[in-house]
C-alpha cells in the first residue's frame, strides 16, 4: 500500500488551540503583536462557554471597586454590555450575555487582529520533537487529516489537551479518585412573562421562597435534584439558565460527555415544567428555546507549570513579581458526589473578598513544565483544586490568555524558542501598555 503523507502547513509563528474566551483572546494578543497566528477551534463559533455554552452572564469583572480584568477582556466585556439595551453602562458584575452578538464581537476582534480562524476542525495528536518541543499538531475536518506546524503552540482547549499529549503533567480532580466538579447543561427559555419574573420571587437557590426547592422535592421531576439555579433576562421574554448539576461526567471521556448531553436536554425540559408548576405568573407559557450545543464543563486536567498557584496564595491576597494579570472571583467549587454526602458547605470554603482586594495570577502558571514552545491559558493553569474553582470562569480565562499570546508571539521571536525563558519584564511592560490590570 502506498505511504499516504499528511498535508503539512508550516506557515505560523503561534497556534492557538481551542477558541474559547482564552483562545480568542490569546489570538488576538499574538496577531496584535505581529505574530502569523492560526487559531483552531473544534466547534462552528467563537467564545465557547459564553456562546455555544450559553452560559447566560459575565462572572463580576470587578473587585467590588473598579473593573480588574481589563485590556482584551474589558474590550470584549464592554462591547457585549454595548449591544445590551437593559443593562446599565456602570454595571460591572453579572452582567447578561446576548451569545449571538457575542459571537460576532469575537469574530471582528480576532480577524481584525489578523489571525487565521479555522472552525470544526478537532485536534486530534500533537507530535513532540527533541527536549520536549512540539514538533507539530494534527488536526481532523471535512478536508481530512493535516498537519501544522508553528514555533509556539498555545493549549486553550480547557481540558489542556495539547499539552497533556505532548507529555506535560497534569492533576485532573481531586487528585485522590479524580472525582470532577459537576457539570451544568445551560438552556434558554422563551415566552416568559417579564413582569412576573422580574417582580417575583427570586428563583436563586439562596431564597427559601424560590420555586426551585418546590421543583427538587417534586418527583414528577426526577432529574431536576439539586437547586443549583442562575438565571438572566438575555432578551425581551427570554431568560438564560446556568441551573442543575450533572455528576461524574468527563469532559475528557467522549462518551461521558455524550451521555450528558442526552440528560441535560432532558433536565431543561423538566425543570421548565416545573417553573410552569410552580412560578406560573412568569413560566406559564414558557418553553425551552435552546439547550447549548457545548456542555458547561467545570474542570478537567490542571497542568503542573513552574509555579502551582495556591488555596494559600489566594486567602493571602498574595502579589508576584511576574504577574500578569489579578483575580478576585471566589473560591467556587461545586460539589462533587462524595462532597455531597459529606454535606460539606460550599460557602464556607468560598473565601469571599472584601471590598478592592485580589491575588496575582504569576506567568509561571502558563508554562508547563517539560515542554519548550507550549503555553497554556485558561481553566486548566497550574493550580491547586480549591484556586482553580476561582480562575476557571470566563474574566480570568480572558486575561491569561491575552498574556499567554503576547507572551508565545515575544517567544517566536527567539532563534531559541523557550516560553519559560522570555523577558518577563518584556511581557509585564507591554501588558500594562495595553492597558491590563496587575500589581
Amino acid at each position: 500500500m502506498k505511504e499516504r503523507r499528511l498535508p503539512l502547513d508550516d506557515s505560523w509563528d503561534v497556534i492557538v488551540a481551542g477558541g474559547g474566551p482564552a483562545g480568542c483572546a490569546a489570538a488576538i494578543a499574538a496577531g496584535r503583536q505581529g505574530a502569523r497566528t492560526l487559531l483552531v477551534e473544534a466547534t462552528g463559533c467563537l467564545g465557547g462557554m459564553g456562546t455555544a455554552g450559553l452560559v447566560p452572564a459575565w462572572c463580576p469583572f470587578s473587585d467590588k471597586e473598579k473593573i480588574i480584568y481589563r485590556s482584551i477582556a474589558q474590550e470584549v466585556f464592554e462591547a457585549s454590555k454595548a449591544g445590551m439595551p437593559h443593562v446599565a453602562k456602570d454595571r460591572l458584575d453579572w452582567v447578561e450575555i446576548n451569545s449571538e452578538q457575542l459571537k460576532l464581537i469575537y469574530d471582528d476582534m480576532v480577524t481584525q487582529a489578523g489571525v487565521k480562524v479555522l472552525f470544526n476542525t478537532v485536534l486530534s495528536s500533537v507530535e513532540v520533537g527533541d527536549q520536549g518541543a512540539v514538533s507539530a499538531i494534527i488536526v481532523s475536518n471535512k478536508a481530512g487529516l493535516a498537519a501544522y506546524r508553528a514555533k509556539v503552540y498555545l493549549d486553550c482547549t480547557g481540558d489542556a489537551d495539547l499539552a497533556a499529549w505532548a507529555g506535560a503533567e497534569f492533576q485532573k480532580g481531586d487528585g485522590r479518585t479524580g472525582e470532577l466538579q459537576p457539570a451544568t447543561h445551560c438552556f434558554t427559555v422563551g415566552n416568559v412573562d417579564e413582569y412576573a419574573y422580574l417582580n417575583g420571587e427570586n428563583l436563586h437557590s439562596s431564597n427559601p421562597r424560590s420555586p426551585i426547592h418546590q421543583i427538587v422535592a417534586d418527583e414528577r421531576f426526577p432529574l431536576v435534584d439539586h437547586s443549583h439555579i442562575c438565571h438572566s433576562l438575555i432578551a425581551p421574554k427570554t431568560v438564560g439558565f446556568n441551573a442543575g448539576h450533572l455528576q461524574n461526567v468527563d469532559n475528557t471521556d467522549p462518551f461521558s460527555v455524550s451521555q450528558a448531553l442526552m440528560k441535560g436536554r432532558k433536565m431543561a425540559a423538566q425543570l421548565c415544567a416545573g417553573l410552569a408548576a410552580y412560578h406560573p405568573k412568569a413560566f406559564a407559557n414558557a418553553y425551552v428555546a435552546q439547550t447549548a450545543p457545548l456542555m458547561g464543563i467545570r474542570e478537567t486536567r490542571r497542568i503542573v507549570g513552574d509555579y502551582t498557584l495556591s488555596r494559600e496564595d489566594y486567602l493571602a491576597r498574595r502579589t508576584f513579581p511576574d504577574e500578569v494579570c489579578r483575580n478576585s472571583y471566589y473560591l467556587d467549587i461545586h460539589l462533587s458526589v462524595s462532597e455531597k454526602k459529606k454535606q460539606l458547605d460550599p460557602e464556607k470554603r468560598a473565601c469571599r473578598y472584601q471590598k478592592g482586594e485580589s491575588h496575582g495570577i504569576p506567568y509561571r502558571c502558563l508554562t508547563p513544565r517539560g515542554l519548550t514552545n507550549v503555553l497554556v491559558a485558561g481553566r486548566s493553569i497550574s493550580c491547586d483544586r480549591e484556586v482553580q474553582g476561582s480562575v476557571r470562569v470566563m474574566p480570568n480565562c480572558l486575561v491569561t490568555g491575552e498574556a499567554a499570546g503576547i507572551a508565545g508571539a515575544l517567544a517566536a521571536k527567539e532563534k531559541a524558542v523557550d516560553v519559560h525563558e522570555i523577558d518577563v519584564k518584556e511581557l509585564r511592560s507591554i501588558l500594562k501598555a495595553q492597558g491590563a490590570y496587575f500589581l
